[in-house]
């Protein structure tokens, strides 16, 4: 249960006055700057006013309630499928739909190209689409390279997450090997709902 605040016993507020009568202002009194001239000491702050008497038995007055929570949506990749789906998936025992090939193409482009690609899958009613990233290259090699591989696959689950089709993606999974392995993903779209 959440207390009240208790308040400032007597001693506490005389300290607190004279803690506060050490501070300085930040800003000229407004009155000063419209004259020009130097502001004159600061008043004292007149100390805080004491705390409301405590009245045993006395009920505090209700707390409004809290704004309802936002639910907060699972990141993609940890999206519940039905076993039977992971299952088939794993065995890559269900063939894509769909397959959106963004290898080769630049943040940008591989943005705009999966978008539209998602539209066409949505639209043609495909359940699963086969997302081709290429796969990622070990840090050591090419250091020294402007555009790093893998960056695509850095910002998929990003971009599916704020994009347009977020609401119809069921879940995101690795590919089996059969269909690219480490270098594309399976994306599980929800069916439409009549």
């Amino acid at each position: 249960m959440n207390r009240p605040p208790r308040g400032l016993t007597p001693e506490e507020a005389d300290l607190w006055a004279r803690v506060a009568a050490t501070v300085k202002p930040l800003r000229k009194a407004a009155g000063a700057a419209r004259k020009g001239s130097e502001p004159g000491p600061a008043p004292l702050p007149s100390p805080p006013a004491p705390p409301p008497p405590r009245v045993r038995g006395r009920v505090p007055p209700p707390l409004p309630p809290a704004p309802p929570r936002a639910a907060q949506p699972r990141p993609l990749d940890r999206q519940g499928l039905d076993s039977s789906w992971d299952r088939k998936l794993a065995k890559a025992a269900i063939a894509p739909d769909f397959t959106l090939d963004l290898h080769g193409h630049t943040l940008d482009s591989a943005h705009a190209r999966l978008d539209h690609g998602l539209t066409q899958a949505v639209t043609m009613g495909a359940r699963l689409v086969l997302l081709v990233t290429g796969r990622p290259r070990p840090s050591d090699d090419h250091a020294g390279r402007g555009e790093r591989r893998g960056a695509i696959r850095a910002k998929l689950l990003d971009w599916l997450a704020a994009g347009p089709h977020a609401s119809r993606i069921a879940a995101v999974r690795p590919a089996h090997p059969k269909h690219g392995g480490a270098g594309a993903v399976y994306i599980v779209l929800r069916r439409p709902r009549d």
